[in-house]
């Protein structure tokens, strides 16, 4: 067997929430800021998009088909869940990962401060040494939904390799 690549995508729209607690989650860590995400669940666009990798790399469908989001059951559901599932996934049970990369892109809230704990949590979900594990983060230079503040996209590129 030949080491497998996926590549996952989510995109969430962002509110204005200046209550207290407010926040955004991200690779399982909540990060605090004047916004929330909209979503069925708890958005956490980070691990939605690992998710979508994993079952990319093995032909194994998408998050949607697995999870979908007119499942009550999936309302405020913490995404840490959703990845430990998928990789509970029988079509997984030959395959490791290796390693992955993930670019987080938004113009707001600012990344910097919070990539070691993002890292340090997707890593511990995982199973992967902290060093297998990359968390970029990015602006969008002020251009559309994203740009202005109104949406949070992460991608995730995942390397399986066989058991």
């Amino acid at each position: 067997m030949i080491p497998r690549v996926g590549i996952g995508f989510d995109i969430h729209r962002l509110e204005t929430d200046t209550a207290a607690g407010a926040g955004i989650m991200l690779g399982g860590v909540r990060v605090p800021c004047p916004y929330r995400v909209v979503a069925h669940s708890d958005g956490d666009v980070v691990l939605h998009a690992l998710c979508d990798a994993l079952l990319g790399a093995v032909a194994a469908g998408d998050l949607g088909e697995h999870f979908p989001d007119s499942d009550p059951a999936h309302r405020g559901r913490d995404s840490a869940w959703f990845l430990a599932t998928v990789l509970a996934l029988p079509a997984l049970a030959t395959w490791r990962l290796a390693n992955l990369d993930c670019n987080i892109i938004a113009q707001a809230p600012r990344l910097a401060a919070h990539k070691p704990a993002i890292r340090a949590r997707v890593a511990a979900l995982t199973g992967l040494p902290a060093d297998a594990v990359g968390i970029k983060a990015r602006s969008h230079e002020e251009v559309d939904a994203v740009g202005r503040k109104e949406a949070i996209v992460a991608q995730v590129v995942v390397l399986l390799a066989p058991r």
